[in-house]
């Protein structure tokens, strides 16, 4: 027996890699030992063998690692990631960063190879270790990498050799097709199966055994992703998730491909139909192999490259499926992006495969680094008497393989397999006959370990947090959202907290955070909140929190909360210096509410000269906005918009005059949050300031306001949170706010201010006039806040009304003025203002808040302002029909500043200072 190592070379081998070489001598001279003729022994000795030489590789390796560790740092790994058309926001972009430079790689981030420093070397050989071609940008790699000049190290996630052999010479023709003798029967796929991904694939009618309803045998369509990590010799690997599209799912659903099988089939039939799926894939894939095996014998080629490929498999009710396509990218388009489905799939594969590929520096570098310091070294071969002979491409390609099959992960070997392979190989006479060794080794290997130190390997199990449902990992893996948002810091498991800014024009934003461990609960904003949302965002700044949550307890527990802030900018504008033009408009373009009429920029030809105060608060008019030109808003200074009605003008009530009339006066308001906002702007016009505030769902009583002068009481309306069984009548709640506010006088030192944003109706205002005639008080000032925009985006957990619904809505808002006029009150037309400003909302879900209430803490002391609530406290009544117990809000601390408030939104300032034009008049007697 003798083994020869063949050594050619410039300068001396590294240590490491000769040591392994000899250790493959070692294993083949074990390997002549005399056997029987007996089959089965000769089975036994080779897997004996096998287990010697695996041995003796993971040893040698935990040797390499230590001498490694002893000898110098390791060098950080660069990786080179080339997004093409992808945005920065995209999340395999955001994907490709954290994953990567959590093992500690460097990675730069260019469009294209023609851009990137570090691709811009002769043949784009450089200093990286990885590089990475997003979809967008894999010409670009195809034509910038010369794949046979890059170094050992250098990992690409494309294998142009596989590439060309699925590309598409025509009508969708696999090339491999015209490079071999194969026919249209040769293989278990379509011969057009390397068309365009953009086509819309559909189950064929004549997969049924007949014209009447689907028999319940298997009939789907299945998309299985293949990770290729070789060419010659070939080796795959299958992800366990696939994308199954079914007569009852077309859209397609995420599901592993076992437990799709097993849902169809018996267990027998499901481990066949596993089993099938695995042998058509491979046969497919060594006949592309063979096809590109001439060029790279003549070539070197890129040993750790792979290539994720994308095989839709069609079953016709047989469990042998056939390839109707095959994608040299990764291909979720089967599922619906809705649920952002497509993103959360791919990223799961993408990042399973980094970390499947890319072990820790010491594992893979003990081999690769090594064998590329001395460059210009090259090695033959060690060959024994049983005729292997192994290049340092071919070893290095073995030791990669090894690591892999040894690496827990959601892909299973594909090829070589014991298990797909028609016969086992009773010998070792060449690479692939070991890989299948190897491969069948470590599926075998159950209860042994090669090490005496360690105890025996377990085959993979549920971790505990799966067995218990315990979420014991409450992280976030990503944060998906459409439109994509640029998270500050970027997004990070470990970052709770993050800030982001949407243009004016993004009104809703959908959001779906994923959990790292499928244990996890999420909720978003509330316990009981949804996983997912479509989100109203406001003018200004809003705020998303996610709570991350353990569902194993019978109350569910919080582990951890990510915030979202969101700014929203305002209207873009220009400010006027000079020449510019009038502009006005009634309605948005974009929300026709009324098809009869001009929307968007008109000129404007009113005059403002000449003018007499408006007779009532619901005379029609415009919104008016000096421009530079009136087709184009983004010329206009958007802070001088105003709202003018037509042929008068509303007063602005000066302060003092204010006071004045709000002298000995009772202000009773009932209504939802959009007539408290109106309250709450006429108190702090009132006092100059604004004490109390707060987002009251009870019965609010200010005795104190305007030095005690004048009395201002709140009731919302309608508890729309309590069970229909449950909730005040509009009666109820207007009868118990009388109460709470008297005594009161019949005259319009009395005021009622009754309306929301879309709950009223005429109903209401006769059930009004029969209250207070009820009450003896048929001659208070009755002022009628009318409907308002609101509830026109799709938010989740809150109706959405249409366009017809809301043009429904303008219609209703004029019979509840005329109805309002009829019985004599006052009317504010606050639809007509809301309508041509309806993107303008603030924060709150309704999109219908055109008000919020800014904190402000106070330098002054406190007897030098004006308090609006008694003593400092406000009663608060339990809004509950029959109780008239009052809760004290807690009193400030003694000799402590309390804060103050002010109302802002120009909208509600619009319609509250109409209110007070009409509560004061200047001919008022």
């Amino acid at each position: 027996m003798r083994c020869v190592l063949l050594l050619r070379r410039r300068s001396g081998p590294p240590l490491l890699l000769l040591a392994l070489l000899l250790a493959l001598c070692v294993y083949l001279m074990v390997g002549d030992e005399p056997v029987r003729s007996d089959v089965c022994y000769k089975v036994s000795s080779l897997q004996m063998l096998t287990r010697r030489f695996v041995c003796t590789l993971e040893a040698l390796q935990r040797h390499a690692q230590l001498q490694l560790s002893s000898q110098r740092p390791p060098h950080r790994r660069r990786a080179v990631v080339l997004t093409g058309r992808h945005p920065a926001s995209d999340t395999e972009v955001q994907l490709y960063q954290r994953v990567l430079q959590q093992m500690d790689y460097e990675v730069h981030l260019s469009r294209y190879a023609e851009t990137s420093s570090f691709l811009r070397s002769t043949q784009g050989i450089g200093g990286w270790s990885l590089l990475l071609c997003l979809s967008t940008s894999e010409q670009s790699c195809l034509r910038r990498i010369s794949f046979s000049h890059l170094q050992r190290h250098q990992t690409v996630n494309l294998l142009p050799g596989l590439v060309e052999a699925f590309s598409n010479v025509g009508g969708g023709l696999c090339r491999f097709y015209t490079h071999s003798q194969l026919t249209e029967s040769s293989l278990p796929m379509n011969p057009h199966a390397c068309g365009s991904t953009n086509q819309k694939l559909q189950i064929p009618l004549d997969s049924f055994p007949d014209s009447q309803a689907p028999p319940p045998a298997l009939v789907a369509m299945v998309n299985v992703y293949v990770l290729v990590t070789s060419v010659s010799p070939l080796t795959s690997f299958l992800h366990d998730i696939s994308v199954v599209m079914t007569i009852q799912h077309p859209r397609g659903q995420p599901v592993k491909l076992r437990d799709f099988l097993l849902q169809h089939l018996d267990p027998a039939a499901s481990h066949q139909a596993l089993r099938q799926v695995k042998q058509v894939i491979s046969k497919v894939l060594q006949a592309a192999a063979a096809s590109t095996n001439k060029k790279l014998r003549t070539i070197s080629r890129c040993v750790l490259c792979f290539q994720l490929l994308t095989f839709t498999l069609l079953f016709s009710s047989s469990v042998t499926p056939v390839v109707v396509q095959v994608d040299t990218q990764l291909n979720v388009s089967g599922l619906s992006n809705d649920a952002f489905d497509q993103q959360i799939t791919k990223d799961l594969i993408l990042e399973d495969t980094l970390h499947f590929l890319l072990p820790p520096l010491s594992h893979l570098s003990s081999h690769t680094h090594l064998s590329s310091e001395r460059e210009g070294s090259q090695y033959g071969g060690c060959t024994g008497t049983l005729g292997i002979s192994l290049s340092e491409d071919e070893f290095l390609l073995l030791l990669h393989f090894q690591l892999l099959m040894k690496t827990s992960s959601a892909f299973q070997p594909l090829y070589p397999s014991v298990s797909s392979s028609s016969s086992l190989p009773r010998s070792l006479s060449d690479l692939p006959d070991l890989l299948t060794q190897i491969e069948g080794f470590y599926k075998l290997k159950t209860n042994r370990s090669c090490r005496t130190d360690e105890p025996p390997r377990q085959q993979p199990a549920l971790s505990s947090s799966q067995d218990e449902g315990l979420c014991v990992d409450p992280h976030l893996r990503q944060i998906y959202t459409d439109p994509p948002l640029i998270l500050t810091p970027p997004f990070h498991p470990l970052v709770k907290e993050y800030r982001t800014e949407v243009t004016f024009d993004t009104m809703t934003v959908r959001i779906r955070p994923e959990p790292v461990s499928s244990a996890c609960r999420i909720h978003l904003d509330e316990h009981r909140g949804p996983r997912m949302a479509n989100y109203p965002v406001g003018l200004g700044n809003s705020k998303i929190s996610i709570l991350v949550m353990d569902g194993s307890h019978p109350e569910p527990v919080i582990m951890s909360i990510y915030t979202v802030h969101v700014y929203r900018e305002s209207r873009p504008s220009l400010p006027m210096f000079g020449y510019h033009v009038m502009c006005s408009f009634v309605q948005d373009c974009s929300l026709l509410v009324q098809p009869g009429r001009p929307c968007g920029l008109q000129p404007h030809s009113g005059s403002q000269s000449q003018r007499n105060a408006c007779s009532s608060g619901h005379v029609s008019g415009r919104w008016v906005v000096p421009c530079l030109s009136c087709s184009d808003n983004r010329t206009c200074d958007w802070r001088e918009v105003s709202w003018q009605p037509d042929g008068c003008y509303h007063p602005i009530v000066d302060h003092p005059l204010l006071q004045d009339c709000m002298k000995d006066r009772k202000l009773l308001f009932i209504g939802d949050s959009t007539n408290r906002g109106m309250m709450y702007f006429l108190m702090e016009r009132v006092n100059s300031t604004l004490e109390d505030w707060g987002k009251a769902h009870d019965t609010l009583v200010y005795r104190n306001l305007n030095r005690g002068r004048t009395l201002v009481s709140y009731s919302y309306y309608p508890q729309f949170w309590l069970e229909k069984k449950q909730r005040p009548t509009f009666r109820q709640a207007l009868q118990q706010l009388l109460n709470r506010s008297q005594p009161l006088v019949n005259s319009n030192q009395t005021v009622l201010v009754v309306g929301g944003v879309q709950w009223l109706n005429t109903n209401h205002l006769r059930t009004v006039s029969e209250v207070l005639d009820s009450e003896s008080l048929s001659n208070i000032l009755v002022v009628v806040k009318s409907l308002g925009m609101g509830f026109h985006l799709p938010v989740d957990g809150i109706r959405s009304l249409s366009l017809t619904e809301i043009q429904d809505l303008y219609r209703e808002n004029d019979d509840i003025v005329t109805t309002a006029k009829h019985h004599g009150y006052e009317v504010i037309d606050t639809f007509s203002i809301t309508m041509g400003r309806y993107k303008e909302f603030l924060q709150g879900r309704c999109a219908c808040h055109f008000h919020e209430v800014e904190k402000f803490w106070s330098t002054k002391p406190s007897s030098d302002r004006t308090s609006t609530a008694n003593t400092n406290r406000t009663e608060r009544t339990v809004h509950t029909l029959g109780s008239q117990s009052t809760l004290p809000d807690t009193e400030q601390d003694a000799g402590s500043q309390p804060p103050t408030y002010r109302v802002r939104g120009p909208v509600n300032q619009v319609y509250s200072e109409i209110l007070l034009s009409r509560l004061c008049p200047s001919t008022r007697n």
